[in-house]
């Protein structure tokens, strides 16, 4: 098998169990390209790189570089190879590789034990693999094995990964847009134009379903994690209603960025699970799908609870069933059973315009 013979050669910091990649940092000189950028400027284009970045963005693994280096001079050269658009918020200074990754982490605002690290310099790596030991470290010697890592082939590419470096560019612009805008943030987003889709799962969402069970951890209720075969058994389900949410802007669209799964008896309905991806945690649409399935179920003269699980990461969605109406029920465990209170339900936001697709 050829993963298997990836897994060989490449030397990589012992992992207890292989988890997906969604972020890839580059260091620059002797790593992207042959030389020091700062000694020669004729640097040439490492073996194996271009083709490697085109392999991983095409998955939906985005990219980013850590490099201590003259930040325009360095940018300007990877616009002269044409490489500059697939790098998202660089951080080319003199800090250590490890506080670079954190701020890339931060920006994108995704795990970072989801990250991959390449660099030719064991020094580096070590103080990477040191001060952030969930960075998997790759030695930029081993680069033409590197898409060939299992952390490195997703399940399914969807879409939204192909789009996946897009979208975030288009979140650059919003955050940007947002930093220069003077009033408060709900007249902020009410520029955006806002328009949040639900619509039952088909089968072809059921790609991109599995895969938003697998990535998003801050904003899952339960941290459930299912795969395609099972995800189709509930969209077939009699007793299950499984729905997938999409968004879009002025910017442009962020994809399907919501799962829910509700568990349907005579009386009573069930939030199994409800996730949002980490990218609309800013956008204030938390609570949309909540507030459309308490009206649901008012409709349908039930009552409707949801199952929480905490855990260090989703303490934001706990918070989110609290502001949207539904109380403490039972805990079982480390389990949390809420309730909704059907009898006051919010509005939705001015600033989001609701599509049901029937």
């Amino acid at each position: 098998m050829i993963h298997e013979q990836a897994q060989n050669v490449l030397v990589t910091e012992p992992r207890a169990k292989i988890k997906p990649v969604k972020c890839v940092v580059w260091d620059l000189d002797n790593t992207i390209w042959d030389g020091i950028l700062l000694e020669d400027k004729q640097v040439t284009l490492r073996s194996g790189v271009v083709e490697a970045l085109e392999t991983l963005d095409s998955r939906g693994i985005l990219l980013s570089i850590a490099s201590r280096n003259d930040y325009e001079a360095a940018l300007d050269k990877l616009e002269e190879f044409g490489l500059k658009q697939y790098f998202l918020y660089p951080q080319i200074n003199w800090n250590t590789k490890s506080s670079s990754i954190q701020a890339i982490a931060k920006s994108l605002n995704i795990g970072i034990d989801t990250f991959a690290f390449i660099d030719d310099q064991p020094f580096e790596r070590e103080e990477v693999n040191f001060a952030v030991p969930e960075v998997l470290c790759i030695d930029a010697a081993q680069i033409s094995e590197l898409c060939d890592l299992p952390e490195m082939m997703p399940r399914f590419i969807t879409e939204d990964s192909h789009r996946r470096r897009q979208m975030y560019q288009s979140d650059i612009e919003r955050n940007e847009a947002e930093k220069e805008f003077e009033g408060s943030n709900e007249r902020f987003l009410a520029t955006l134009g806002l328009h949040f889709t639900i619509a039952l799962a088909q089968e072809e969402d059921l790609r991109r379903a599995e895969e938003l069970t697998v990535r998003t951890h801050q904003l899952n209720t339960t941290g459930y994690t299912y795969s395609y075969e099972e995800l189709d058994a509930f969209r077939h389900s009699t007793t299950h209603k499984l729905f997938i949410s999409g968004l879009e802007d002025k910017y442009g669209s962020y994809g399907k960025i919501g799962l829910t799964l509700v568990e349907c008896q005579e009386d009573i309905w069930t939030v199994k699970l409800l996730l949002m991806s980490c990218r609309v945690m800013s956008r204030g649409v938390g609570s949309v799908m909540m507030n459309y399935l308490m009206n649901q179920a008012r409709q349908a003269n039930v009552r409707l609870l949801a199952e929480f699980v905490p855990n260090e990461r989703n303490r934001m969605m706990y918070v989110t069933y609290k502001f949207g109406g539904f109380k403490e029920f039972e805990r079982k465990d480390n389990l949390v059973i809420f309730e909704a209170d059907l009898t006051r339900i919010q509005s939705l936001p001015s600033y989001v315009a609701l599509h049901v697709e029937e």
